[in-house]
């Protein structure tokens, strides 16, 4: 099983906006053989990359990431998924990642998000923010 890293917009979103953490955000992906996320990343970093005039970038970055899709499972889950702190569009991200982290396909959920990140926590997730 390839090495699998979960992304979610807070890491993606600094290497579209070229941040001063953006080398080890690139050197910590290619330890992944694999990066997946919500079909929501798609959404949420092309907004941010039509915003910033960067959308051309946005499309690269997410030509490495495989994007899953929010059914109808993804989103019922997403609605009750502890603990509610958690926004919104992050229980999604959420929920996606606990689905991959429960048929064993992925190894650490890479955010910046403090929420989201101590819930993958809480869930026994492993969490990578680059720095």
């Amino acid at each position: 099983m390839p090495a699998t890293a979960y992304v979610d917009t807070s890491v993606l979103g600094r290497v579209l906006l070229d941040e001063s953490d953006t080398d080890a955000i690139r050197h910590d992906l290619r330890r992944f053989e694999r990066r997946v996320a919500s079909r929501l990343l798609g959404v949420e970093l092309r907004r941010v990359g039509r915003r910033e005039d960067a959308l051309e970038d946005a499309e690269r970055l997410l030509e490495n990431v495989v994007l899953l899709p929010i059914d109808e499972r993804t989103l019922t889950a997403a609605e009750a998924v502890p603990p509610s702190t958690v926004g919104t569009l992050d229980a999604i991200h959420l929920a996606t990642a606990l689905r991959l982290a429960e048929a064993g396909e992925l190894d650490v959920l890479m955010t910046y998000d403090k929420q989201l990140a101590n819930a993958a926590r809480e869930h026994g997730i492993e969490v990578l923010s680059p720095s």
